[in-house]
């Protein structure tokens, strides 16, 4: 019998190793120590915040709300990115790093073995994560209702109970930016705990990790690095930022309650979770550099609060960092011996948490301390709307000769590209062959993704209607085209091998992605047809547009879907990839003739409407080069039509190509069994026009006891 759980069967006392086997294996609650966390990032927070009150309400110009709102504002927020923290890393457990139950595969599958993830239901151990995740995120949505009264206190100076009265919360939802994004926060986290509560496979796990990431993204969309100049740095520097601390943080949350539940394979979840977090700290390290520097100069470092709080937020990040990486390099071998024994890596992983709650306070009281005022300020209407100003007009050459690089789409091109590569590199260490032509367009893709947004397309691409069409056409037609065709799913299985029984690596992951019901449905023709079309119409035809232009939130939104949308579309369409369905090119060609005339019809009614987009957006932008707003868009409509058709004509060569090949296919594996049987079909076929020809039914004496008349009695 097991030494670690049971006594001497001969009734005498345990042993001291037993005695400590027993100890470290006994199942412990972890709450107590959330609570812990929450309350050192609060306190932190709170303690910083009042600290540098004065100096935030003089540059404010408002009085002092009152001791609720000065300490609870901190205080609360810290805790609630704590507690969101807790569950996305909760979510993110859930979907790599524990392993689902088992499930028997057969060679029914489906056309992916390794797609059995799709009916795999989670562990007791991956049920309890995800439950916390779900009622995490509950918390957060609480959290989240009594920040918008609060952040109103703070804003107007009035005491927190006056902000509490009904007509106030009115005031806040209508002019209050910080208040409508605390309101968007609880509407996504709400929705995130409920949907966690009841979903128990694995399939639903990595859409939950992705809301309760989606959950967070109002509040990075507001506060300092959204205003002024190049707030569309300041912005994407802090989504990435915020991103990949609810990830270190949070995944290491999750690690700490999976070693104290005696959760199976810690090992394994312990290795993924440092590749994750090692990333993480050198991409917040960089995106908080970034979004440093564009608050301040570098003097101000040491001459400002502002200056000292982002040195110790940095010095704090980069030493936690270092330990935790230390620490997991030295834990993971141990726990690779003897999976169980992760007392050790619990201990350590405690007192880091903690320091994480720490360097959390510090960065929440950021947001309530002024940044130095800039020596240089460019308040230009276009800086102030778009982050920068445009000083020349853009033409087919000089849109190459600028460059500002984007800090988002940018960043995820030159990954992919570096993910591709990886794969690569593991190929030709296994010796395998790959498709050079698939290496190409892959690198044609990213590299077109990241000029697209990051040339003086990009940089115009907010400022007039037509610079808007080309990069809209670029990003949903021509860099979808080209990433699809570079088959990134088809590599990560072929470089990656599949993992041991029980516990799903990448190859799985990338199985289950490219075959699960989700796609299934999304990838149906119909559906994905109308996902493409209505993108256009939505967008253009209702006020969306205007609202979407207007806003450096929506510009990224905006960015994504024609990318993901098109990536969809081209996918099902010319996509060597594996799919749920393989559907014939004979089907996909006439679904592509189906949808020709919606793409042009769109091009055409653009440059004939008389009502102009966004046009007072447009004008307020004050450009240095005269504008006439009708006909940039009478221009960007004839880029639509032309656009939308060539690559759409294309994919119809690549299409009909693709047919005639598989007529090809087929006529030869005819000719080829036609040989083996010695052409027995076609002389049985003969014979059968012959028995046709003269009268007689070719199975029998059916046709002439059936229709020839008969004798009447």
């Amino acid at each position: 019998m097991d030494e670690q759980v049971v006594a001497d069967s001969s009734g005498g006392a345990s042993s001291p190793v037993q005695e400590v086997h027993k100890k470290n294996n006994k199942v412990k609650i972890t709450w107590p120590f959330y609570v812990l966390f929450a309350f050192v990032a609060g306190l932190v927070g709170a303690i910083l915040a009042w600290g540098f009150l004065s100096d935030s309400l003089a540059a404010l110009g408002i009085p002092d709300p009152g001791p609720v709102t000065s300490a609870g504002l901190p205080f609360l927020r810290a805790v609630g990115w704590i507690v969101a923290a807790l569950s996305v890393g909760s979510f993110l457990a859930t979907t790599f790093f524990i392993s689902p139950r088992e499930v028997k595969q057969s060679a029914e599958d489906g056309i992916l073995k390794s797609s059995y993830l799709n009916r795999a239901y989670l562990s007791v151990d991956g049920l309890i994560a995800a439950r916390t995740g779900a009622f995490a995120a509950l918390c957060f949505g609480l959290i989240a209702i009594v920040m918008i009264p609060l952040v109103m206190s703070d804003l107007s100076g009035q005491p927190f109970a006056e902000a509490l009265k009904p007509h106030n919360w009115a005031i806040a939802f209508e002019q209050v930016a910080l208040a409508k994004a605390w309101a968007w926060v609880a509407f996504f986290a709400f929705l995130t705990g409920l949907a966690g509560l009841f979903f128990r496979n694995w399939l639903s796990q990595p859409l939950l990790f992705v809301a309760s990431i989606v959950m967070t993204v109002p509040l990075a969309l507001e506060g300092h690095s959204a205003a002024g100049g190049d707030h569309d740095y300041g912005t994407n520097s802090l989504l990435w930022h915020l991103v990949l601390m609810l990830v270190w943080v949070g995944g290491l949350m999750a690690l700490i309650a999976h070693a104290r539940r005696i959760g199976p394979n810690m090992d394994l979840a312990v290795k993924r979770y440092s590749i994750v977090a090692t990333y993480a700290v050198i991409g917040m390290a960089i995106s908080g550099i970034v979004n440093a520097l564009l608050r301040m100069e570098f003097s101000d470092l040491f001459t400002s609060n502002y200056g000292l709080l982002v040195l110790a937020k940095a010095v704090g990040v980069v030493v936690v960092g270092m330990f935790g990486l230390a620490h997991r390099t030295l834990t993971i071998p141990k726990l690779e011996k003897n999976p169980k024994d992760a007392a050790l890596f619990t201990r350590v992983a405690i007192v880091e948490v903690l320091a994480m709650a720490a360097v959390t306070g510090i960065a929440i009281s950021m947001g309530r301390t002024p940044p130095p005022a800039p020596q240089m300020q460019d308040l230009s209407v276009m800086a102030l709307e778009m982050g920068y100003s445009l000083e020349k007009e853009p033409t087919l050459f000089s849109v190459f000769t600028m460059w500002r690089f984007d800090l988002m789409l940018g960043t995820i091109g030159i990954l992919l590209l570096a993910f591709y590569v990886c794969g690569l590199v593991a190929l030709r260490r296994q010796a395998k062959k790959w498709n050079h032509l698939r290496t190409f367009w892959w690198i044609l893709g990213c590299i077109t993704l990241v000029v697209t947004v990051s040339s003086g397309i990009g940089m115009n691409m907010p400022a007039t209607f037509s610079m808007h069409m080309v990069a809209h056409m670029l990003l949903s037609m021509v860099v979808p085209v080209f990433l699809v065709l570079g088959a990134p799913l088809t590599l990560i299985m072929e470089s990656v091998k599949p993992g041991e029984p029980g516990r799903p690596g990448l190859h799985e992951w990338a199985a289950v992605l490219a075959d699960n019901p989700l796609l299934r449905f999304l990838l149906h023709p119909a559906v994905n047809t109308i996902q493409f079309i209505i993108i256009f119409y939505a967008l253009y035809l209702t006020p969306l547009y205007e609202l979407m232009v207007s806003e450096h939130a929506g510009h990224l939104i905006m960015n994504f879907v024609f990318v993901i949308s098109g990536y969809l579309y081209y996918w099902e369409m010319i996509g060597p990839d594996p799919k749920p369905e393989e559907r014939t090119h004979v089907s996909r060609l006439a679904w592509l003739t189906f949808s020709m005339p919606f793409h042009l019809f769109f091009g055409v009614y653009l440059m004939q409407l008389q009502v102009i987009l966004a046009e007072e957006f447009y004008s307020r932008l004050n450009l240095p080069w005269e504008v006439d707003l009708a006909y940039d868009q009478l221009v960007g409509g004839g880029i639509a039509w032309a656009s939308g058709s060539f690559p759409l004509i294309i994919v119809f060569g690549y299409l009909f190509r693709g047919w005639f090949r598989e007529e090809r296919i087929v006529e030869k594996n005819y000719e080829a069994r036609a040989a083996a049987t010695n052409f027995a079909d076609a002389e049985e076929y003969n014979q059968m026009l012959t028995r046709m020809n003269n009268g007689h039914d070719p199975h029998g004496d059916y046709y002439q006891e059936t229709f020839e008349p008969k004798d009447k009695e």
